[in-house]
C-alpha cells in the first residue's frame, strides 16, 4: 500500500487482489499529472468540477477515489479496477455512493461537463468509448486525457481529434503527458464500429469456420492468436456430464469449442473484462444450438466458485497487467484452479514456452504432463491428485 498526496487530502491505495509480494502503486505519474492539472498547478487555474464528472480508465481507482468530494461517475472495462475502487474508498473512510461505478456496457451520463480519460493500452478500447461518450459531451466539456509517453501516440490523438474535436498535447512530465482536447459540435456523430466478427480458420477442431464476436478491448479482438489456435488444436477430447470453466474466457472461442466438443457439458465463462464476457456469451449463443447449459460470470478469477465442483479448467492467463509484466494473475488463477477441482479433475493450461508454467503448477499439484508444444508455445495438464 502507498499514499498519494493531493490538494484534496492524502489517500492510502492499493491494486486489488492486495498482495503483499507486489510492489507496482495504485497509480501512475499519468494519474499525479492529471490530479495537479485539475488542481490548478499550472497557468490554467483549477478546473471547475461542479458539474458531472466522468472518470474512464481508472486503473484501481486513484483518481475516482481522490476526487470522491466531487461525486464522479467512473466507467471502466476492469471488474478487479472496480473492486480496487470499492476497497480504496472503504480504505479512506470515503463512502461507497461518492462515485458511481459503472461499466463500459453500460450507458453513460446524458450529459458530462468534465471527461477525464486513462488512455487505454487498446487503441480499440479508446475508440469504442469515445464513441459512446461523444453524444454526451457538448462545447464546454472540459475533456482531459492522461497517459505514459509510451501509451500515447499520433493514433491516440488521432482518435480524439476525429470523434471529439481539435486535440493538442502537454509537455512531459516524470514520463507522462496530458491530453487536451476541444469538444466540436460539428463532428458528425457516428455509431462505434465495434464489436468486430471474423470467422474462424479451418483446422482448429470444432470451431472450424465459425464465427467469432469481438466487442473492443478483447486481447487480438480482429483475427485470432496464435496461442489461442494452438490450444484450440490440443483440447481434450471428453464425453458425459462434466462441469468445464473457461477462465479469462476473452472473447469465449475456448469454451464454446469445449461446449461443442461435448454437448453433455455445462461450462462457465469467467473473466474480470466485462466486455470480454459480453463478447464470450455473443460467440456462445451464436455458435452453441444445442440444449448445453452455460453460464457467463464477470468476476475475480474463481473466486466465486464453490470448493471441488468443477472436471476441468481452461486457461490462457495473461501476464501483464496494463503495462507491466507480471505472473500475479497466473498464480491466482492456478490456485484458484486447484481449489475448485475435484479429485481426478483437470487444468489445461495454454502459454509461452518462456514464461515457465510447469514448473510453478508442479509446485502446487505436484505433477504437470506436456500435452503439446512447439517453439513457442506450450500446452500443460495438471491433474488434482
Amino acid at each position: 500500500m502507498n499514499r498519494l498526496t493531493t490538494s484534496w487530502g492524502g489517500f492510502d491505495l492499493a491494486r486489488f487482489p492486495e498482495d503483499p509480494r507486489d510492489q507496482l502503486r495504485a497509480w501512475s505519474a499519468a494519474d499525479e499529472y492529471l490530479l495537479r492539472r485539475l488542481e490548478g498547478i499550472d497557468d490554467a487555474g483549477p478546473t471547475d468540477l461542479s458539474g458531472t464528472v466522468v472518470v474512464v480508465g481508472d486503473r484501481w481507482g486513484a483518481l475516482v477515489t481522490s476526487l470522491a468530494g466531487h461525486r464522479p461517475v467512473q466507467i471502466t472495462d476492469s471488474f478487479l479496477g472496480q473492486q480496487a475502487t470499492r476497497a480504496n474508498l472503504a480504505r479512506n473512510g470515503i463512502d461507497a455512493d461518492a462515485v458511481r461505478l459503472a461499466s463500459v456496457r453500460d450507458l453513460p451520463p446524458e450529459r458530462i461537463d468534465v471527461l477525464l480519460i486513462r488512455v487505454p493500452k487498446s487503441l480499440a478500447l479508446l475508440e469504442d468509448q469515445l464513441h459512446r461518450l461523444a453524444p454526451a459531451v457538448h462545447p464546454d466539456t472540459v475533456v482531459i486525457g492522461t497517459g505514459m509517453v509510451t501509451e500515447i501516440h499520433t493514433s491516440t490523438l488521432k482518435l480524439f481529434e476525429r470523434i471529439l474535436g481539435p486535440t493538442r498535447t502537454s509537455l512531459a512530465v516524470k514520463k507522462a503527458r496530458l491530453i487536451f482536447c476541444t469538444p466540436d459540435p460539428q463532428l458528425a456523430r457516428v455509431p462505434s464500429p465495434w464489436p468486430l466478427r471474423y470467422a474462424l480458420p479451418a483446422d482448429v477442431g470444432a470451431l472450424a469456420g465459425r464465427s467469432v464476436t469481438n466487442h473492443a478491448g478483447i486481447f487480438c479482438a480482429e483475427r485470432l492468436d496464435i496461442g489461442t489456435r494452438f490450444f484450440l488444436c490440443s483440447l481434450p477430447e471428453r464425453r458425459g456430464t462434466e462441469r468445464v470453466v473457461d477462465l479469462g474466457c476473452g472473447n469465449g472461442v475456448i469454451g464454446t469449442a469445449a461446449a461443442l466438443a461435448n454437448p453433455e457439458a455445462t461450462v462457465t465463462f469467467v473473466d474480470e473484462s466485462f466486455s470480454a464476457v459480453a463478447s464470450a456469451e455473443a460467440t456462445y449463443r451464436e455458435n452453441v444450438t444445442s440444449d448445453a447449459e452455460a453460464e457467463f460470470v464477470v468476476g475475480d478469477g474463481l473466486s466465486g466458485v464453490p470448493d471441488a465442483t468443477v472436471d476441468l479448467v481452461l486457461n490462457n492467463p495473461p501476464f501483464h497487467s496494463h503495462q507491466a509484466t507480471t505472473d500475479a494473475t497466473a498464480r491466482r488463477m492456478f490456485g484458484g484452479s486447484r481449489r475448485v477441482l475435484r479429485t481426478g479433475g483437470e487444468l489445461w493450461v495454454v502459454g509461452n514456452r518462456h514464461l515457465g508454467y510447469h514448473a510453478k503448477l508442479r509446485r502446487l499439484f505436484g505433477n504437470c504432463e506436456v500435452v503439446a508444444s512447439d517453439p513457442k508455445f506450450v500446452v500443460l495438464r495438471a491433474v488434482k491428485r
